[in-house]
This record gives structure tokens, sequence and C-alpha cells, in this order.
């Protein structure tokens, strides 16, 4: 029997996401045996790949619905990875500051939960927030772990949760499923535009 993959599929885009998809359990694995630095290397790699295959998908075109649903299974299975990890590695650490672990956890589960409810997929939105929410989550973190102050990482689990309010609203809002979505503004400016031209015929 032979299977044939979809080249479509191999882009570059699309191989970089699924290299958090390969470094997942590499990363469980690194944190069970208490290897702290290479653990916090190959995270940054990954934190890298995630940059780096949204700005691969627009400079080649190669922007898809697949490519953003694969970017948001990644996301999800890297920051479950994380969590676990964390709790592996630095225990205490992560006792001392449960509730804003737990405010990160929440926001990238609940929107992909409501997403799930809604439309019966994960919901890739893709919004600015989400983004600027990552980055702050990412570097806070490498601060947590090697000892620094705790406010910046709070900051940024506060930061986490009202992007994932973001999210949620335009869930709530939009009627069919869409990805690649820059705002809840970008949402609210689009539906409105209909009962705009409506009001200019009806003069």
């Amino acid at each position: 029997m032979n299977l044939k993959i979809n080249p479509e599929l191999l882009t570059l885009p699309n191989l970089l996401t699924c290299f958090r998809f390969a470094a997942a359990p590499v990363l469980l694995w690194l944190a069970w045996h208490d290897y702290k630095n290479p653990f916090l290397i190959l995270l940054a790699v990954s934190f890298l790949s995630d940059a780096l295959d949204g700005i691969a998908a627009r400079l080649t075109g190669q922007v898809t619905q697949f490519g953003a649903t694969l970017d948001s299974w990644a996301d999800v299975i890297i920051y479950l990875v994380i969590a676990i990890s964390a709790w592996w590695l630095w225990p205490d650490v992560v006792s001392r500051e449960l509730i804003y672990v737990l405010l990160i956890i929440g926001s990238y589960l609940l929107p992909s939960i409501v997403g799930m409810i809604k439309f019966g997929s994960f919901t890739s939105y893709h919004t600015w927030t989400v983004k600027l929410a990552a980055a702050a989550m990412a570097l806070t973190l490498y601060v947590l772990f090697l000892g620094g102050p705790a406010w910046p990482f709070r900051l940024a689990a506060i930061f986490c949760t009202l992007a994932a309010a973001e999210e949620i609203a335009i869930t709530l809002i939009l009627t069919e499923k869409r990805s690649n979505i820059s705002s809840l503004w970008s949402v609210l400016k689009h539906l409105a535009q209909p009962s705009q031209n409506t009001n200019r015929h009806s003069k």
C-alpha cells in the first residue's frame, strides 16, 4: 500500500511548524532527566520556529487554512509541554507562580475549546495581541527560570489572558470559521461595512 503525501503540504512554513511537534517529546525527555540548559536551548529554537513559520508563509505566498490550523495545534501542544516540563524542572517556581501559570494555560486552551464548540475545530486567528502575548510570555519565562524577578512573567500572564478574551470574542461574533484575523476591531469593522453600504443605497 503506497501512502502518498500531498507535496503542497510539505511547504517550508509547514515544516517549520512541524518542528515543534518533533521537539515536544524531546523537551519532555530533557525535562524528565533534569537537563535544564539543553531544555532551554531547544525551547528557544521552538519559539524561533513559531516566529518564522508565519513569516515564511507570508513571504512565499503559502498562507493556507491547513497551515494556520497546524500552527494552532503545535502551539497548544508546545505550551502544554512547557507547563509539564516546568513543573518537573522548577517545581518551587511553578508552585509560587501557580495562579499565573494557570492563567497562561487557560489562555491557550479556552479559545480552542470555544472554537471547537462553535465551529467543530480549532480557531487560527493569530491576532497581533496573541503574537505579542506569546513573545512576552516566551521572554519572561526565561527571566523567571533563570532566577530573575517574577513581575514580568505575571504581567505577561495577564496580557495572555486579555489576548485570549479577544480571541473568544472574535469566535462568538463570527458566523463562519475564518483564519489569520489581525484583531477584534478588524472583525467589527468588516461587519459594519455591509450596513454602511446598505445605508448609501437607501439614500
